[in-house]
């Protein structure tokens, strides 16, 4: 067996100097109790530990992701329908906000005539605004009303000003506004409104008539005409078309009696008629 020349290095004591996350490592020489390929296995471990950190890391952000677009797809709806009003500039040319999407162009043609008239009238603004669905500010009073205080900062400019909420999914609403609003309005009227007009309606799902119905009442009530009243609700009695357990058990004895009436006229005339044959016999 050839042995090895004295002063001469083995192969593996020559091994080209190896870089592990970019630091260099010197040649391993073999010595007793050590194993030569000790430094390629922790580089390796080093290597793969790093690779598996790196993985988790890429999991965790990619689930946080999702976490986050799913949260964001389930209340952006919601608060989209609250804060597209709240964003909404000071009104100025126009007196409808339709982010319900529930009336029709005719509707709110009409409510912007009748608007812009009344306030040139009578110097009270109010703005009409649909929405589908209340998540943060549930109550609509609190609702408008900071939708008032955020077109008009100060109460010398929200004074006059009022606004006519309607939710749609809700189907209820708020009347509100400024002082001088609420007080011109009345209190008998508030609760008219939001108690009959658009509960009446809405749950008719007729949106249009809805706040038609409620403007022509704060439209006379500013111009000192004649209230048109509150709606009545539809009269949904159904007529009965079948009979009572009453009406059936009467019915079952007069047909009874008639029956009866029948077997003992159709016995008693023939034995009649026999009778008076054989009599003249």
């Amino acid at each position: 067996m050839p042995m090895a020349t004295p002063g001469v290095a083995s192969r593996e004591a020559l091994q080209v100097p190896r870089v592990c996350a970019g630091v260099s490592r010197l040649p391993i020489r073999p010595s007793a109790g050590r194993s030569p390929a000790r430094g390629a296995v922790s580089c390796r471990a080093k290597q793969n530990g790093t690779t598996g950190l790196q993985e988790v890391g890429q999991a965790v952000s990619a689930a946080a992701a999702a976490v986050m677009l799913g949260l964001g797809a389930v209340a952006g709806p919601a608060l989209a329908a609250e804060l597209d009003i709240l964003l909404e500039p000071t009104p100025t040319s126009r007196y409808v906000i339709d982010d319900a999407g529930v009336l029709s162009k005719a509707t709110k043609r009409e409510l912007n005539e009748r608007l812009q008239k009344l306030e040139a009238k009578t110097n009270y603004r109010l703005e009409v605004a649909t929405v589908r669905k209340l998540e943060f500010e549930t109550d609509p009073f609190a609702f408008g009303d900071k939708v008032i205080e955020k077109w008009y900062p100060s109460v010398e400019q929200g004074t006059n000003k009022g606004i006519l909420l309607v939710v749609s999914s809700a189907k209820e609403g708020a009347l509100t506004g400024g002082p001088g609003f609420l007080k011109a309005v009345g209190d008998d009227l508030i609760d008219s409104i939001v108690g009959d007009n658009i509960p009446i309606f809405t749950e008719e799902e007729k949106f249009n008539e809805t706040v038609l119905s409620s403007v022509k009442r704060i439209e006379a009530t500013f111009t000192g005409q004649e209230d048109p009243g509150a709606p009545e609700r539809a009269d949904r009695t159904r007529k009965r078309t079948y009979r009572t357990k009453a009406e059936t058990e009467k019915g079952k004895g007069v047909t009874s009696t008639v029956v009866i009436s029948l077997l003992v006229i159709s016995f008693v005339v023939p034995m009649l008629q026999y009778y008076g044959y054989t009599a003249k016999e």
